[in-house]
């Protein structure tokens, strides 16, 4: 399928929500320098400003502070609409589990329905969550997933299983041109330093000379994309001509303890490990299957495991010298 090619999109106007948070400030980005013109929401729940403010003052970029679980207007057209917005980590959708359940239903309702008036494609970030503590390795989009529905982590696997379901009822009912992509572990600047997801913990406690927290003796598999990648395979998605399911991720997989080792090479340092239980419902294995992604949009990661984790690295260098 043809992936419509970004020159031709110049000028058009796409709306992000949760534009402050990690991915979708890169995918701002990415949009402006493609010569779009970008509305970003957001309300600084998970977000922060200072991912956006280098972009204030940007003719062709607007900020908008709006919870969109709330009912939000936009006016003029628009083009596209790219569903960001959700709290995305175990601490947090933890701590805040009802903003996280209607980030994934009243949010997805409300900018659904932006997509349908403005006649504008509409995506969504999804995860590789909705597969929940996989059977199947790796994870291919067919696979409908092994999801605790009570469980502590449910507030974010089935907010974002109901996204998809309202999704696809939008595309059905309405003919809303609509994007589902499945986001698999992806890391680089912006990440928050204490938002407890493995990459910014182990170079947290690296940075701080401190033992890296590992739980169940760290034997879990994740794979793990930097953000660059997997914003050109978002934009890939907004615009083909597919409306199924595609994962976007690095199916470099590695357990946790090896991704510790990683740590501990870029940093020089021997790696010590405070072993922790392991958490309720925590996916034993990750690693997505791209081949749909390779075929329908021609897309695979680019950037070397290394470079990325050096990247990153030196971001949040700079980050705990401002603490």
């Amino acid at each position: 399928m043809s992936v419509k090619d970004s020159a031709l999109l110049r000028g058009k106007t796409a709306v992000v929500t949760g534009g402050a948070g990690f991915v979708p400030s890169h995918l701002v980005e990415r949009l402006l320098a493609d010569g779009l013109k970008v509305i970003a929401l957001d309300n600084f729940v998970t977000g922060h400003r200072r991912n956006i403010e280098h972009l204030i003052g940007n003719p062709d970029f607007q900020f908008i502070e709006q919870d969109v679980s709330e009912s939000f207007e936009i006016e003029g057209p628009v083009d596209f609409v790219f569903h960001m917005a959700s709290p995305a980590s175990p601490i947090d959708y933890v701590k805040i589990p009802l903003e996280t359940l209607k980030a994934g239903s009243y949010a997805s309702h409300n900018a659904l329905e932006l997509a349908r008036v403005k006649g504008a494609t509409y995506l969504v970030a999804s995860t590789s969550e909705v597969y929940g503590d996989p059977e199947i390795h790796p994870q291919p989009e067919g696979y409908w997933g092994n999801v605790n529905p009570v469980g502590v982590r449910s507030c974010y696997d089935e907010a974002k299983r109901y996204a998809e379901a309202v999704t696809m009822a939008y595309h059905r009912a309405h003919g809303v041109d609509t994007k589902i992509v499945r986001i698999f572990n992806t890391y680089g600047p912006r990440m928050r330093l204490d938002d407890g997801r493995v990459v910014p913990a182990f170079i947290g406690q690296a940075l701080r000379g401190e033992p890296m927290t590992m739980f169940g003796g760290g034997g879990q598999t994740r794979s793990f994309c930097y953000v660059s990648d997997l914003v050109e395979g978002i934009w890939k998605l907004a615009r083909s001509n597919t409306n199924d399911p595609v994962n976007i991720g690095n199916p470099h997989e590695m357990t946790i303890y090896q991704f510790g080792e990683a740590i501990a090479r870029h940093f020089d340092i021997e790696l010590e490990v405070e072993n922790r239980p392991m958490p309720p419902d925590d996916p034993k294995v990750r690693k997505p299957d791209i081949a749909r992604a390779k075929d329908v949009l021609h897309w695979e990661p680019v950037v070397s495991f290394d470079d990325g984790i050096a990247r990153t690295i030196e971001y949040f260098r700079g980050v705990v010298a401002t603490v």
